[in-house]
């Protein structure tokens, strides 16, 4: 069972809920995912006001817990600011933080990530950083609040997959304890499976389903692929070998001597 700030999550699948065709596609994604937890952003829902009143319904008839986030936010200031207008709408202290540093990778600010997560851990939030796979950024994040670390597989819509395995590697064995989700750039089942195989506790994912020629069996292949993967991290997998070793053993093999006549 994943253990998030406290509360028990079943699914370790997360999705994001933009770039649907429809809101009826959305319903039926989220629910072949399994997925409990879904992630709004504030600027691009009202929440409850007139123009995002659908949108709502249709989250609290899922019955899934909604985690904003501060997507577009591009200072501490700002992200903070969302924060808390996002606590007052969704009523949840909960919040994914997003500090973007460059509108074309869309990578993180790391220096307003670690400002507004200080802020924000100090003022009773329960912080989820969008970060890099950078050893020193996540132990600044911890250091300031963060109980939960959110590090990139690639940017954001990439869908190229775990890009700096060994970096994310470290960080899963340095943090041995710290929830580590693997979010964005996530772009097949495949990749999922990789980050959960490494021992990472869930992957957080909107493109690679939403954009999909089927999102609803992308969505269920996700949830797939996710269990196998932890099953696998949990029941142990085989270390690489430069060699071969037969997985029938040679003792006590019959073998035959030919004779040869002269």
């Amino acid at each position: 069972m994943l253990q998030l700030y406290g509360s028990e999550i079943s699914s370790r699948l997360l999705l994001g809920t933009a770039g649907y065709a429809s809101p009826d596609l959305l319903r039926h994604a989220v629910l072949a995912s399994g997925a409990e937890i879904v992630t709004v952003s504030l600027r691009r829902e009202s929440a409850r006001t007139k123009t995002g009143q659908g949108f709502w319904a249709l989250i609290e008839e899922l019955g899934c817990r909604v985690l904003p986030n501060t997507a577009g936010c591009h200072t501490a200031k700002e992200a903070i600011a969302t924060a808390q207008m996002a606590r007052e709408l969704f009523g949840t202290t909960w919040i994914k933080l997003e500090v973007i540093a460059n509108d074309d990778t869309l990578q993180p600010d790391v220096f307003g990530l670690v400002e507004a997560a200080t802020e924000l851990s100090a003022d009773g939030f329960d912080v989820l950083p969008y970060t890099t796979e950078d050893l020193s950024v996540a132990e600044r994040l911890v250091a300031a609040g963060c109980e939960v670390l959110m590090p990139w597989g690639s940017p954001i819509g990439s869908a190229r997959g775990l890009a700096n395995k060994t970096a994310l590697q470290t960080l899963r064995s340095y943090f041995p304890e710290t929830p580590l989700i693997v979010d964005a750039g996530i772009g097949a089942p495949s990749h999922a499976a990789e980050a959960m195989e490494m021992g990472y506790d869930a992957v957080l994912l909107n493109t690679a389903v939403a954009k999909a020629g089927d999102p609803v069996k992308m969505a269920e292949g996700f949830a797939r692929a996710v269990e196998a993967g932890r099953l696998a991290f949990e029941a142990g997998l085989l270390e690489p070998r430069d060699m071969a070793s037969p997985s029938t053993p040679v003792a006590g093999t019959p073998f035959f001597k030919i004779d040869t006549v002269s």
